[in-house]
């Protein structure tokens, strides 16, 4: 059975990049279902795709199934929020068909709160003022991203856990943690203004639920790195879901479920659960 959720927010999928991993959040995305899916800018990386990106199966059924749920009223709204690396969206916006918008900005109406959402780059100054430089910081961060897999694909041989070279960085190195605090102030400093209880944003890939000066700034992360989602319960409660993990979960019931009474087949199961993840 799907788990239900009444807001699913997703954002920085990347699709067009090696990278994206976009086979893993149609998987999640098809095992839940919810009232409104905030699909929160950079979904399609349009700037890659200008340049060497490529555009792969898992890419399109991605989209078809975002289109499944707009034919098929499985959602009671879709809103797609432009990002910089789907700025190309800009020819076409305002857009609207049925349950679906495509906008820059957007207000959500939780069960107990009012949220301002928008992707976060129009508060990154390099992004906005230096577009050049963004993109050239792009270049570098697909390259830390290629090491990234091969640097892992070794450490999963040697039967080490993943590791994220950009996430470590950015951890470290104190500008990158200067620029994520003033990058959060600032959003919520807009949330405020725009008279909301929270900010529901994404573009830096760091997913988190923190309260900052008493308004609440949530940011759902990205499916590149992260693989993370940022969901709504029916009680207003909001939370951050890890795929890695949730996956595993789901694995585990099913395979307790089917191996109960075979514990050999359960430790095959095992086996296969960590050449997976």
């Amino acid at each position: 059975m799907k788990k239900y959720y009444k807001t699913i927010v997703l954002s920085d999928i990347h699709l067009g990049i090696k990278a994206s991993k976009a086979k893993e959040v149609l998987h999640f995305l098809k095992n839940h279902k919810c009232d409104t899916l905030l699909l929160n800018g950079d979904i399609i990386d349009g700037w890659q795709l200008k340049k060497n990106g490529k555009w792969k199966k898992q890419h399109s059924n991605f989209i078809k199934h975002i289109i499944s749920l707009v034919t098929k009223g499985k959602c009671q709204e879709i809103i797609y929020l432009r990002g910089n690396h789907d700025d190309f969206l800009d020819e076409m916006m305002p857009f609207s068909f049925s349950n679906f918008k495509i906008k820059r900005q957007h207000i959500h109406y939780g069960v107990k709160n009012k949220y301002y959402v928008i992707h976060g780059d129009i508060f990154d100054s390099i992004t906005t003022k230096f577009s050049w430089l963004a993109k050239l910081g792009d270049t570098g961060y697909t390259f830390l991203l290629w090491l990234n897999r091969h640097y892992n694909n070794y450490r999963s041989k040697k039967g080490l856990a993943y590791f994220s070279m950009s996430q470590a960085i950015k951890a470290k190195v104190k500008t990158a943690v200067n620029f994520v605090n003033g990058y959060e102030n600032q959003l919520v400093k807009v949330a405020r203004s725009k008279k909301c209880a929270g900010i529901i944003c994404g573009h830096i890939h760091q997913p988190t639920i923190k309260s900052i000066e008493g308004i609440e700034y949530m940011n759902s992360g990205d499916w590149v790195e992260s693989l993370t989602a940022l969901v709504e319960e029916t009680d207003g409660t909001w939370k951050i879901i890890h795929y890695t993990d949730w996956a595993q979960g789901l694995y585990e019931a099913e395979t307790e479920k089917d191996y109960h009474s075979n514990p050999e087949d359960k430790i095959i199961a095992d086996i296969l659960l960590k050449e997976l993840l």
